[in-house]
């Protein structure tokens, strides 16, 4: 059995300045764009605590509760919060930051689910979580809570089409 990696171990923190070329005409950044971060974060975390590649399996709702307009700075952290057998989720928070006046608003949060690779491509055992404070605890739980509801989603057949 692999050593348990402390959760602090992996966490990623990330910044990107918006541009103009990250943005709508509207000066405001793509939500794909976002998504892109998010992904890029999610997988820096996975990738620390599995020290293997991991690919993107999915990822649950994702809402834009405010815009980040160009020249905003877009904060980033990513923490893992639930391990499996192969598999992790990976939470990710995002937040606007006014880099003139310091202000701070949460604009989105995600939960990202990733595969550890072996070297072959094949799923590859992923280490245990060390869960130390109650916090992390909290967020297992609830990691273990949203990956039953992923799974029995997966076996609800597909409704007809209308």
């Amino acid at each position: 059995m692999s050593t348990p990696v402390p959760v602090n171990d992996s966490i990623v923190q990330m910044s990107c300045l918006v541009m103009p070329n990250d943005a709508n005409p509207l000066g405001t950044v793509f939500g794909g764009r976002v998504m892109e971060w998010v992904d890029i974060a999610g997988g820096i975390c996975a990738q620390r605590h599995c020290r293997t590649p991991v690919v993107l399996a999915g990822l649950d709702q994702m809402s834009f509760m405010h815009p980040i307009h160009v020249g905003e700075v877009a904060l980033l952290a990513a923490q893992v919060s639930f391990v499996a057998n192969t598999s992790l989720e990976v939470g990710v928070t995002v937040t606007a930051e006014n880099p003139l006046t310091g202000e701070r608003r949460h604009t989105s949060t995600a939960w990202l689910t990733y595969v550890s690779l072996d070297p072959r491509g094949a799923p590859a055992k992923v280490p245990p979580l060390e869960v130390e404070t109650d916090e992390a605890r909290q967020r297992f739980a609830d990691g273990a809570r949203r990956r039953e509801a992923r799974i029995s989603q997966q076996r609800k057949p597909p409704a007809p089409p209308a």
